[in-house]
């Protein structure tokens, strides 16, 4: 390959920076979760481990290569190039994080610290960083393809995310819509539903799932298909509880509340789209995948 690409590094802060944000020195922190009868021993410990990786990221990375590295916090309105390579460096839910505003660069997940961090998603050592893009860049590294799930409202808004998409109240209170799915349309008064991919299928999807009436087998996370599931259907005069989940091709949702109708992705809600009375979306697995390091 000619150009030499530009590596993205992703991070977010740890929980000491956090707490210095919060608390403007190291002694108020302190003192602060003394007296909550904690200490900062092991936000230092992990705070340490996280620098030393990103240190020994850094160092691994190609000299000549460009650089951008950016927080969480900026991922909405970072703009990455189609051959961008994209580092992650931190816990797993920081590669769904990133994955809704990626089109088909790849990501190297790198686990910061393989004690406390699962690393399903982050799964390579800070020292593997460097021959990982310089694979990614070559055409030698392995990666798997995750399915994403994709919402597009009938004003065009655009949302992907890696896990799940919930549509309902912003507050989590009931929410009232008209749903679309498995051949039915049910108008309905819920705490919202899910529209979950294989990747998601652990998490909050698999609690749903646990707790609610609906059996479904959970996909796999390559299998591109998408799981619907209702959240406390209430029965009444004008909503039913017949339509609550299963394999999906597609889900349509009509928004029936007058304010505070959302739809997010993986969790985050500052990216919320807005769904007011009358609004509709439709729900499915995107047409691509996030290339993760395999």
């Amino acid at each position: 390959m000619s150009a030499e690409p530009r590596v993205v590094l992703v991070t977010r802060p740890t929980a000491l920076q956090e707490l210095l944000v919060a608390h403007g020195t190291l002694r108020q922190a302190t003192w602060v979760l003394e007296r909550q009868g904690q200490t900062l021993g092991s936000v230092t410990q992990a705070h340490e481990r996280r620098e030393a990786a990103l240190r020994t990221v850094l160092a691994g990375l190609p000299p000549t290569w460009r650089r951008s590295r950016i927080d969480r916090a900026e991922l909405d309105r970072f703009l990455f190039e189609p051959d961008d390579l994209v580092v992650v460096l931190g816990q797993d839910g920081l590669v769904a994080n990133v994955a809704k505003y990626l089109e088909d660069q790849p990501v190297v997940g790198i686990n910061p610290d393989p004690e406390r961090i699962d690393g399903v998603l982050v799964r390579f050592p800070a020292a593997a960083a460097g021959d990982l893009v310089r694979d990614l860049h070559a055409g030698r590294a392995k990666t798997e393809v995750r399915t994403r799930v994709e919402a597009v409202t009938d004003d065009g808004q655009r949302l992907r995310a890696l896990n799940e998409i919930f549509v309902g109240h912003r507050s989590h209170q009931s929410a009232r819509y008209a749903l679309t799915a498995l051949g039915a349309t049910e108008r309905q008064s819920s705490s919202g539903l899910l529209v979950a991919t294989g990747t998601g299928a652990t998490g909050w999807a698999a609690s749903i799932a646990r707790s609610s009436r609906v059996k479904v087998t959970l996909p796999g996370p390559a299998e591109p298909v998408v799981v619907l599931l209702v959240r406390e259907a209430w029965p009444s005069k004008h909503t039913g509880t017949s339509l609550l989940g299963g394999r999906v091709d597609a889900v349509h949702v009509v928004s029936e509340m007058e304010h505070g109708g959302v739809l997010f992705g993986d969790g985050i809600e500052a990216d919320a789209v807005a769904l007011p009375y009358g609004r509709s979306v439709t729900v499915r697995a995107a047409p691509t995948g996030l290339r993760l390091a395999a």
